[in-house]
């Protein structure tokens, strides 16, 4: 494979869990991350995709210039590499060090308060890469295991392929799935569901004794973090109820696996829904104090057993006061035929509840009801915008129609009560 000019491996660095990380004269590098090494807050660090911190000592040294006492391994990044602006490399780089060990850029590592003692001011947004894009830490997967030391040879390689583009958008479609679960299961607890919220870094799991079905007990984020698939089966365990959890392989031998969607993502940018001609159909955005018809027709076109349409009329009213929740319904002559909606995280527009009464099936509707959120997002800022879907069903061939891309294939595996 040809290389690009690179640099070389200044300091490898451990530590028991926070910051800041010392230097070590070896480690073994694997696809859990640096043996020996330990993050204390493993839900928004670690696992496979976020297996490895780096940061160069030359964007070290222009913000040490500038006045804050930092350094290598301060801000807890693994590698201090010197040569070149980690940052400045596309998702997908290819590193080599030494002689095994090969990674590839994942994304950028978002500072947190655990590095503001490396800030004379403690503001530890200064290694932000939106306001800084030399000098930020960057994440790295592990393409191939290796014992790397300091002053090993660094060579970078082009990104090959799609593969880093879209593990980094379905995290971004998975972190906006879960944001958009947690507004439903909040809106169910404030209408006096016992809905218990586990909700912690890019992790979220829900278990509702009351509400069975994966509506109200699924483990989102896992997808991410397989190595704590254990918290969302204690979390179900605690409550002796069925869970689901979605993730991209199979959590344990013989997993019983009920359902295989795909997570479908698409630039706005790139999208152009043509209108749908079916007579007297009309697409809008309900108002906040607009509940009821909403509710009944989710309910009844997703054929809901009696006591989750109870459920999701009791919660519509919280769920339409949710921030960055937006509720559409489509109409022919007057009456409400479909519904659908969109909930906005972090320039993600995360499409759920949309489906239309059988009687009105196969009439464009649903297009028009994509189309109307798609553009709702778009005014708002958005400049992705994703849904789940059954892999091979009616609606992730319609996705497919209107230009989406799978971003990821999830799996949703049972997870029994203990007896």
């Amino acid at each position: 494979m040809p290389y690009m000019s690179g640099g070389r491996l200044l300091q490898v660095n451990v530590s028991d869990g926070g910051v800041p990380k010392r230097p070590v004269e070896a480690a073994r590098i694997t696809v859990g991350g640096v043996e020996g090494d330990r993050q204390r807050a493993e839900t928004v660090h670690g696992g496979p995709h976020r297996a490895v911190s780096i940061l160069g000592i030359e964007a070290i040294r222009r913000v040490a210039a500038e006045g804050h006492p930092i350094g290598p391994g301060t801000t807890g990044e693994n590698l201090t590499i010197e040569g070149f602006d980690v940052s400045a490399l596309p998702v997908g780089t290819r590193m080599t060090i030494g002689e095994q060990l090969v990674l590839e850029i994942s994304r950028p590592t978002n500072p947190c308060r655990t590095i503001r003692h490396s800030f004379a001011d403690l503001r530890f947004g200064r290694l932000s890469i939106k306001a800084h894009p030399t000098d930020s830490r960057m994440y790295a997967r592990v393409l191939h295991e290796g014992t790397i030391r300091p002053g090993d040879r660094i060579r970078l390689g082009p990104p090959t392929g799609k593969d880093a583009e879209r593990f980094l958008v379905a995290h971004r479609l998975d972190d906006a799935e879960r944001a958009s679960s947690l507004a439903l299961w909040h809106a169910a607890a404030a209408a006096g569901y016992a809905v218990d919220i586990l909700d912690d870094g890019e992790l979220g799991v829900a278990a509702a004794p009351d509400l069975p079905g994966p509506l109200f007990n699924i483990a989102l984020g896992f997808a991410q973090l397989p190595n704590l698939i254990a918290r969302a089966v204690d979390h179900f365990g605690a409550h002796r109820l069925t869970g689901w959890i979605w993730t991209d392989i199979a959590p344990w031998t013989d997993a019983m696996l009920d359902s295989t969607a795909v997570y479908a993502g698409a630039s706005i940018a790139a999208l152009d829904i043509a209108d749908t001609d079916e007579a007297g159909l009309a697409v809008r955005e309900l108002g906040r104090d607009e509940v009821g018809q909403w509710a009944e027709v989710v309910a009844q076109a997703a054929e809901f057993s009696p006591p989750l349409a109870v459920a999701w009329s009791a919660l519509e009213p919280y769920l339409a006061v949710a921030a960055h929740m937006h509720r559409f319904v489509a109409e022919v002559d007057g009456r409400a035929v479909g519904t659908g909606a969109v909930h906005l995280h972090h320039g993600v527009g995360w499409l759920r509840a949309g489906t239309v009464l059988p009687e009105y099936r196969g009439r464009g509707i649903q297009r028009a009801l994509i189309r109307t959120r798609i553009d709702h997002a778009r005014r708002l800022g958005c400049d992705l915008v994703g849904a789940s879907a059954d892999e091979g069903g009616p609606s992730a061939r319609n996705l497919d129609r209107l230009g989406f891309g799978v971003a990821a294939v999830r799996g949703r595996y049972r997870v029994e009560p203990i007896t």
